[in-house]
């Protein structure tokens, strides 16, 4: 076994003859190789390191720079007015007496060019920096853009013409700005008009106006101070206050899930598709290590997102505290973790410091499902722990994972590349009932059985029975779009890159030698298997009260709503209102997740999509007005939600920043009566985007049959929806729903029904020649 391998590479014995040491030569050559490997590691990220630090210059500039400077002084000129003559006088002592006038001559020149080069690669820095800081261009419409935003467009192509590594421009973007309070607030006031009677309305306005002209405006320095001199105001505080200090548990409330293609299971050998699927993590991984991944930009354009997000997604996991949690990350890691009916494993996955194959790896894992030995006394429900709430587990963790055999397995899982399972279930559209099985599906990868992931890692890879497969991501390290970006990836590596031969097997040969996988070892008492069985319980109550609902809406997609010069999103939004105003009878504060990936270390904000104008809208179309009407005041809904949109993604939100506002009075401890009611209000509609980032890797128009399903998450209030979509290609738009089946008045399968049939009424509202009353709902 490996752990055997690595327990022998220096063994002694003592005898009457002295001491007896014997070598191990494969685990010495496992441990120089991975030795090696760490190196040239370290070497490609100090290249690296070089290359992003002078971007958008290049390191050869600067031997062009030396060259011109040189060459100048050769024609008895001198560039430098002056500066190379006194940086000559300057020179040390012993430089001084060793060289010749000439040589002293040549040393000053290469420090004035190298100088003059790093000034100059400073102001191109700074010019890209404040070419990123104009946003204008993204409020102007479509086709007619300024003469401004014409020019602006050029010198980012101009200054983007290197080919950039992933974190080139993590240097050159804006830091978030803090919007004035009074926007803010304005803003904030005209979200909540509809969802407040006009004497709460003007309640909450006077809130507003004593905390703006006074605790505001003080709290408001303190938020500028803390923007002058960190990277980003908002992150820091987000990441702990909203996932870190968390007491509950993280499965259902902030974890979430990405699924399989709908229609295709590349192949039906679960070990096989193992193989390809860690392959593919691995090689992602690698191109995130030595930057070799294209940095994100907003799609159709040369601006780019930061990246920051990628630095954690392996070899990281959520250690849990009793006041906070903590996310440790580490540097790389040679294995992963795999959990298979209740036993737990280090599956190496690199040998002499080469990759395995894919065809290696599925014969490792093959091995482990071959495995008939039994769990250990307390290991197979051992994953509960991290289910349940925060502050049981953390105790557990200091008390009996802290040193001895169980600190070392621990130690092996949470410092593994990513956590994987193998189901022994089948999942997946299938059989009589497709669409019940998407739930299932959907709910095998939100929660399990509450015992068979990782929920504290990164992420867990769950590969099912069939050959279906599907992540369950930890949300404090990044948000969905770049664990979808990951995602993605591996899919289209798995199915259009690696593939399999004919019987379903991975591509390649196999060396049969290979050590085992390593089961490892705990010594779980008494004390421990209670709180599991008590953790175990506060989640199944969780998972079971989960009602989730998967349907690919088929009727038409962004291209026909394209054709109407709408906005494929705000249409959706648009929808969701209507859906959300027919299944509860009235409007709600909604969240939809914007991104601020515009700035330096930006993560999101939120879109509050129910507005005064959605709201009219809505209610016109629902009381019987004219279509002309209801046409006209959906087009201004649609634009104030992209308005909307716009303003949360160029740091003018509203949420982010009166969060911020709340936790600085927390640190100066004192009270606001208009920040803690903001703070508490509900999101009974919660919704997000995934979007489809890389088309590049799936040709939709030659196999339409590689159709991503997306993922989804749990509902965030009680008595509130959660909804998640993907839209893909110009046909299909998928959906996730999530509610609680302890809330009477929510029902996902129901809501699902009414977010169709709200799709379908306005495209027969806006589509030319459309007439008549919609088509008669029938209730499922």
């Amino acid at each position: 076994m490996a752990e055997a391998h690595q327990a022998v590479a220096f063994q002694f014995t003592i005898t009457p003859d002295g001491v007896d040491l014997q070598l191990s030569r494969q685990a010495l050559g496992q441990i120089c190789h991975s030795g090696l490997r760490s190196w040239k590691n370290r070497f490609s990220r100090m290249k690296n390191g070089v290359l992003r630090g002078v971007y958008p210059a290049s390191p050869s500039s600067w031997l062009f720079v030396v060259i011109v400077i040189l060459a100048t002084l050769h024609a008895q000129s001198d560039p430098s007015m002056g500066l190379i003559a006194k940086i000559q006088d300057h020179l040390p002592l012993s430089l001084s007496l060793t060289l010749s006038a000439n040589g002293q001559t040549m040393v000053s020149a290469l420090v004035f060019s190298t100088l003059l080069w790093l000034s100059v690669i400073s102001a191109l820095r700074f010019c890209l920096k404040v070419l990123l800081s104009y946003h204008r261009w993204m409020f102007e419409q479509h086709g007619r853009i300024s003469n401004i935003t014409k020019v602006w467009v050029t010198l980012v192509r101009l200054f983007s013409s290197r080919k950039p590594l992933l974190y080139s421009y993590q240097t050159s973007l804006p830091h978030l700005p803090v919007p004035p309070i009074k926007d803010t607030l304005d803003r904030y006031l005209e979200s909540i008009r509809p969802l407040r009677s006009p004497a709460d309305f003007e309640r909450v306005s006077r809130l507003a106006a004593e905390f703006e002209s006074s605790l505001g405006n003080r709290l408001q320095r303190y938020l500028k101070l803390k923007a002058l001199w960190a990277t980003n105001y908002v992150s820091d505080w987000w990441e702990e206050y909203i996932y870190l200090r968390g007491r509950n548990p993280i499965m259902v409330n902030s974890n979430y899930y990405g699924m399989d293609y709908l229609y295709v299971t590349p192949t039906a050998n679960q070990a096989a598709r193992a193989g390809n699927t860690i392959t593919a993590l691995l090689l992602y991984r690698r191109k995130v290590n030595r930057e070799e991944l294209k940095p994100s930009r907003i799609p159709g354009t040369v601006i780019p997102l930061c990246a920051a997000q990628c630095e954690r997604m392996f070899n990281t996991t959520r250690a849990p505290g009793e006041e906070t949690d903590v996310l440790q990350h580490w540097e790389d890691s040679e294995y992963v973790a795999v959990y298979h009916k209740g036993r737990f494993y280090r599956l190496w996955v690199y040998l002499t410091g080469r990759l395995l194959s894919p065809r290696e790896i599925q014969y490792q894992i093959q091995r482990i499902l071959d495995d008939p030995s039994p769990p250990q006394p307390g290991e197979e429900k051992l994953g509960a722990l991290t289910a349940g709430n925060r502050i049981p587990w953390a105790r557990i963790r200091k008390q009996y994972f802290s040193s001895g055999v169980n600190k070392r397995s621990l130690d092996l899982i949470e410092k593994a590349a990513f956590f994987v399972t193998l189901d022994d279930e089948e999942e997946g559209m299938r059989g009589d009932d497709p669409a019940g099985n998407l739930d299932r599906y959907a709910k095998s990868l939100l929660h399990g059985k509450c015992y068979d992931r990782w929920f504290d890692k990164s992420f867990s890879v769950v590969i099912f029975k069939n050959g279906k497969t599907g992540l369950n991501a930890e949300h404090s390290w990044a948000d969905a779009p770049t664990v979808a970006h990951l995602w993605e990836f591996t899919l289209a590596t798995d199915a259009f890159h690696l593939g399999y031969d004919t019987n379903g097997n991975c591509k390649g040969e196999v060396d049969c030698s290979l050590p085992p996988p390593q089961r490892l070892t705990w010594n779980i008492p008494s004390e421990v298997q209670v709180q599991v069985s008590d953790s175990l319980a506060v989640a199944r109550a969780l998972a079971d009260d989960v009602d989730c609902h998967v349907f690919p809406f088929q009727e038409f997609g962004k291209g026909r709503i394209k054709k109407l010069k709408i906005s494929p999103d705000a249409f959706i939004q648009l929808a969701l209102q209507l859906a959300y105003y027919r299944n509860r009878g009235g409007f709600c504060l909604t969240y939809e997740a914007s991104m601020t990936r515009l700035f330096r270390d930006g993560r999101t904000e939120t879109v509050r999509s129910c507005s005064n104008e959605s709201c009219d809208f809505v209610l016109a179309l629902e009381n019987g007005k004219g279509r002309e009407e209801c046409c006209k005041l959906f087009r201004k809904a649609a634009e104030k939600h992209q308005n909307l949109y716009r303003l949360a993604m160029t740091g003018s939100g509203i949420d982010r920043h009166l969060f911020c506002l709340y936790v600085v009075s927390k640190y100066l401890g004192v009270d606001s009566p208009f920040l803690k009611e903001v703070l508490s209000e509900p999101w009974r509609l919660s919704t997000s985007q995934t979007p489809i980032q890389q088309l590049e890797l799936f040709d939709l128009v030659n196999h339409p049959e590689f159709v991503s399903l997306g993922g989804g998450f749990g509902p965030v209030a009680d008595d509130g929806y959660g909804v998640s979509y993907i839209i893909v290609g110009e046909d299909m738009i998928n959906f996730h729903v999530s509610s609680k089946h302890s809330c009477k008045e929510t029902d996902s399968h129901k809501f699902g029904f009414e977010i169709s049939h709200a799709l379908t009424d306005l495209m027969n509202l806006l589509s030319t020649g459309s007439s008549g009353p919609a088509p008669e709902k029938k209730q499922p």
